[in-house]
């Protein structure tokens, strides 16, 4: 009896997490953006060209981070998408196309670039950071697993090892075993928890229904809560007004302005 009870109650659980966590409620919040200050005060000056490099969550493409793109361009500054497909292959595999994606950006814009990154995102673009510190201006991660990658909710690890599963079956471009309890995870995760060198925040929220808020503060990062989901922080103002404030103080011209 008490087991059929378990197991419902976690259905039940997992029925509410997925309904909240829907990227349809997600959207939703996008009208509430809109109007806000965060969104609709406009200083298309303020990035001075400063680049910065998107990096989508699991399972999500460049197109998740559209809106945070036009945000971006609209106050002067450079975003690129790190082109990674949908965030589900190796994890050293997608440190080293996002380092590679850094130094095009690098080059194109002619100095280090933030580096932004959502949910798995984030933890990809944290270890990219500890690999090339001199690419790199700041470091944001929204809602991202740095501390225990391996405690997310437990659906989306179950999908994780599937797909191991399914790259043991020859299916490329999938995460394999080794990334979950092999040297990559060891090599990974011994990286995740290293000082970083440039400046970074974490953005994390105990409403979070994938990953838990406290796998997102980072101790080498300045640490910052909202109330979002976890699927909707791209949507919510109190990220953006955030992630505004960091931008300001990590670009180059708008320190030399300041000083002049």
């Amino acid at each position: 009896m008490r087991i059929a009870q378990l197991v419902g109650e976690r259905a039940v659980e997992t029925i509410r997490v997925a309904t909240r966590e829907h990227v349809l409620a997600a959207v939703l919040g996008i009208p509430r953006l809109l109007r806000h200050r965060a969104w609709t005060d406009v200083d298309p000056e303020q990035g001075q060209g400063l680049g910065v490099l998107l990096v989508p969550g699991f399972g999500a493409h460049d197109r998740s981070l559209a809106l945070t793109s036009a945000w971006l361009t609209a106050r002067g500054y450079r975003p690129a998408g790190a082109r990674l497909g949908f965030t589900v292959g190796c994890t050293t595999d997608l440190v080293d196309r996002v380092e590679r994606a850094l130094e095009r950006h690098v080059a194109a814009t002619g100095g280090p670039v933030v580096l932004l990154g959502q949910s798995r995102g984030g933890m990809v673009a944290r270890l990219a950071a500890v690999r090339r510190p001199d690419l790199v201006r700041g470091l944001v991660m929204l809602g991202s697993p740095v501390v225990e990658p391996l405690d997310a909710q437990r659906d989306v690890v179950a999908i994780a090892r599937l797909l191991t599963r399914l790259s043991a079956l020859g299916i490329p471009g999938l995460m394999d075993g080794d990334c979950l309890a092999g040297d990559c995870f060891s090599e990974n995760f011994a990286a995740l928890g290293a000082p970083l060198r440039v400046p970074a925040l974490s953005v994390y929220s105990r409403s979070d229904g994938i990953v838990p808020w406290r796998c997102s503060q980072d101790p080498h990062a300045d640490c910052v809560e909202v109330r979002s989901t976890h699927t909707g922080m791209g949507f919510d103002p109190d990220v953006y007004t955030a992630l505004d404030q960091r931008l300001r103080e990590w670009n180059p011209a708008q320190l030399l302005a300041a000083a002049c």
